[in-house]
């Protein structure tokens, strides 16, 4: 049976359509042509910003993982089927090696099935607690609940228990064991890109920044950060490029927004050039305003904090430090 079914791009054509669609999974990926026909799919009916997650869930997604590892947008390892397509005792190996490749590549990752006992009891297992925190341990962007939520009968407690579990375990995670391993697998000479990326992620760790703010036009340079794993917030702040429809924008740069969720650390926000909201601020001044608002208003940034601000001016790469003062403009 074909991967991308006629159901399936009816669904697309329509409902995808008319709704803008942020993300498409793309079920039983056996190769990187199934992503490449989606693709082509999406293009074909102007849903060319429509990003593809390719779910891996048998032996031979796994067996063609690189491929689709380079075409794919991001990856969800589906650790349901793959526990029948495998022996059990090769799931895990399985689970961690495609997190790995994932984060050396700098794609988004998330992982299924991590609570299933959730569907009809108020507490997981300590086995599944256990099983969610060692996932983020090894570096996954994102869990993806399914029953827990479609038809559990505590979806909400299911949200918030692993929610607790993920943010307990990322206050140990090891961010400069996994800086070493991403720059030791990019190599030497570095492209200029990872080395403004890693050299912005090495400074904010150096003067203890409370956050990363990062330009960007369509969310690659704050992924590009993220890849780095800084352990401080990455705040991506999505611009219009210069010379687009005002009128189109909106709609394209919420796209671009709302996909950066999907990524480890990373909190998006919306930018603008249209005068009336700048308040006739540059570009510059208006989204550094505009992260330090959202930032103290969460708490992540307070009085006399440090702040990185990444930007890219023409065909070069800025890497600021900014301290914070205790106004509330």
């Amino acid at each position: 049976m074909p991967t991308l079914s006629e159901y399936d791009k009816q669904v697309i054509s329509t409902w995808g359509l008319q709704n803008s669609v942020d993300i498409i999974s793309l079920s039983h990926t056996r190769s990187s042509e199934d992503v490449r026909e989606l693709r082509a799919f999406l293009k074909s009916h102007d849903l060319q910003d429509t990003q593809i997650y390719a779910k891996v869930e048998n032996a031979e997604g796994l067996e063609h993982f690189d491929e689709i590892l380079q075409e794919a947008d991001g990856i969800i390892i589906s650790r349901g089927d793959l526990g029948i397509d495998l022996p059990p005792e090769r799931v895990f190996m399985s689970q961690k090696t495609g997190i790995h490749k994932c984060n050396m590549a700098g794609k988004s990752v998330i992982i299924t099935r991590v609570v299933d006992s959730m569907i009809d009891n108020l507490r997981p297992t300590r086995a599944e607690a256990t099983d969610v925190a060692n996932a983020v341990l090894d570096g996954t962007d994102g869990i993806l609940l399914g029953a827990e939520t479609l038809r559990g009968q505590y979806p909400v407690d299911a949200v918030r228990t692993v929610g607790r579990i993920c943010a307990e375990a990322e206050t140990v995670y090891n961010q400069s064991l996994h800086f070493k391993k991403v720059a030791r697998h990019v190599g030497e000479p570095m492209a200029h890109e990872e080395s403004v990326a890693s050299s912005a992620v090495r400074s904010a760790m150096k003067v203890k920044a409370a956050a990363i703010v990062v330009f960007t036009f369509s969310g690659r340079a704050a992924r590009l950060i993220a890849k780095y794993r800084a352990p401080m917030p990455v705040l991506a702040v999505v611009f219009p490029r210069e010379g687009s429809d005002p009128s189109k924008w909106r709609s394209y740069g919420t796209t671009q927004a709302r996909q950066c969720f999907s990524v480890r650390g990373v909190y998006p926000l919306m930018g603008s050039t249209d005068e009336a909201e700048t308040g006739g601020l540059t570009k510059e001044e208006y989204g550094i305003k505009l992260a330090l608002n959202y930032g103290r208003s969460v708490g992540i940034i307070k009085p006399y904090d440090r702040v990185i601000i990444f930007e890219k001016i023409g065909d070069s790469s800025v890497v600021k430090i900014i301290e914070c003062d205790d106004s509330e403009r």
